[in-house]
This record gives structure tokens, sequence and C-alpha cells, in this order.
């Protein structure tokens, strides 16, 4: 491990991550405005895309990190059986499970049940498919449906909140694992889907629009749904950032775009690739 990541193990992450919520939820008006203009001097952020472009518009530092796209922002792509991008974002990694292994980094795999927390579904996805979509700080923060499906599972998994950019990656093992995340599991037409969104260092919560915003607890947390999503729908959204992970079936027999590979910069609705189920 280098300096950065030894250092994370020593830090207070969920206290850290407790007081940034209280913060960034904060609607005083010099705890907001301070928050947010430092933010967005430090990550240059610019509102030209977004549907309030004034820093002042904004009710506190969360309203703000989540803010909202101009309804015609970005484009989903209509390929038939498109798999689409959750996220604005880079992809971290992306490809086929081996052995029910996920490629973290180059050399670092994890085990796709242990990411879901439960080995029977992790099963389920052997030999499947993969994208991981990392969202830096100065993204759009939402995290929109990858494919047509409806939401039957929701699984908070309480865990660790290293920092998931590539150096961490490269020397966490099972970083994605291990910190706190919550499984979104979906029937789709090819099949069980999820969708992974996992939480990071200073990360104030996580929300879907299915349960609302995930209280934070020391036990796994599961609810059942019946909520139909469209493609390019909202699925969610990260309080301060971190990373979503699509994971598809073998029977999806996905096909991932040449272009789509490790560091690609990709905006949400942008095609990854074609699931070519029959």
């Amino acid at each position: 491990m280098n300096l950065f990541t030894t250092i994370q193990q020593f830090v207070p992450q969920q206290q850290l991550s407790k007081v940034a919520g209280r913060l960034a939820a904060s609607r005083h008006p010099l705890v907001k405005r301070a928050f947010i203009r430092t933010f967005a001097k430090a990550y240059n952020v610019k509102l030209d895309e977004y549907e309030r472009q004034s820093l002042n518009a904004y009710e506190s530092f969360n309203d703000f990190f989540t803010r909202e796209l101009k309804e015609d922002a970005r484009t989903i792509d209509n390929t038939a059986q498109g798999v689409v991008s959750p996220a604005d974002g880079v992809i971290s990694q992306l490809g086929q499970l081996h052995n029910n292994k996920l490629l973290q980094a180059k050399g670092l795999y994890y085990d796709i049940g242990q990411l879901l927390a439960n080995n029977e579904d992790g099963s389920y996805f052997a030999d499947g498919s993969f994208a991981t979509v990392y969202l830096a700080p100065s993204n759009y923060h939402r995290v929109h449906m990858p494919f047509v499906g409806t939401l039957i599972t929701t699984r908070y998994v309480p865990g660790t909140l290293f920092s998931v950019n590539n150096t961490t990656a490269e020397n966490i093992p099972d970083l994605f694992a291990r910190n706190e995340r919550l499984v979104c599991l979906f029937d789709t037409e090819y099949g069980k889907a999820a969708v992974v969104m996992v939480g990071a260092m200073i990360v104030a919560g996580i929300e879907t629009a299915a349960t609302g915003k995930i209280a934070r607890t020391d036990e796994i947390q599961e609810q059942t749904h019946d909520m139909s999503f469209a493609q390019g729908d909202e699925l969610g959204r990260f309080y301060l950032g971190s990373t979503a992970i699509v994971i598809l079936p073998k029977a999806a027999k996905t096909d991932w775009q040449n272009s789509m590979t490790a560091n690609t910069t990709v905006q949400m609705g942008q095609l990854l690739g074609v699931a070519n189920a029959e």
C-alpha cells in the first residue's frame, strides 16, 4: 500500500462522513455559501448544463451536489437492447466475470457474491458481465437506469468508506466489496440484473427513488419492491460521490463497445454495449 491508502485505514471514516453529512445538509447561509463556492472553485464546476445556473439558487451543499441537469442536457442512446452508462464519470473497469470474479484493477479481482452480500445472487451472475463507472467530485451525481427493468430488491450493506479513486482501487483488496453500498436488483428481459451504488470516503448518503435516503445501520437492510423503470430514468443519487457498477447475467450475452475501456470518460445515457439475448 502507498501512504494515501495506509492513512485511510486510520481515519475515523464513519464519524468523518457523519460530520460531513451534517455540514452538507446545512441551510445556514454562511455554511452553505462557503461550502458551495469553495467546492465549485476547487473542482471548476460549471453550471451551463444544469437547470439552476446560479450558485445562490441551491438550498444546501447537498442540493448543489445533487443538482439536476437541464432536460435536454443528455441523450439516452436508443440502440436496440443497448446498455447505457448509468452516470457521468470514468470507466474504472469493464468486461466479463471470470470464476465469479470482477476485475477491480490490474491484477486485483473481487468476488461477486461478496459484492452483492448474497452468494446465491453471486452464483446467478457467474460468467456474466460488468461495467464500473467512477464519479469524480465535479461530475453530475445522479444515477440512471442503464436498461429497462423492474426493481425487485434493494439491499443496503454497511461497510468501510475508503476513497474509490484509481490509487485506492489499485491498493485496497476487495475495495468495492468492503465499502458501504446499496445493491439494486432488477427483473429484465434477459433475467436478473443489478446496479450497485458504492459509497466512499465522506459520502454522506445514498438515496434511491424506491427507498428514499438510506439510514446507515450496522446490519444489512433488505427491502422488496415492484417498481418499473425505463432506460434513462433516475434511479438514485449520491450525497458526495462514488461508483456505480452495472452487472448483467450470462444470458444477456453482452458485447461491450470496443471504444469502452478503462479510463474512458463517459456520460449518462452513452452506449456502453449491447445485450444480445434472444
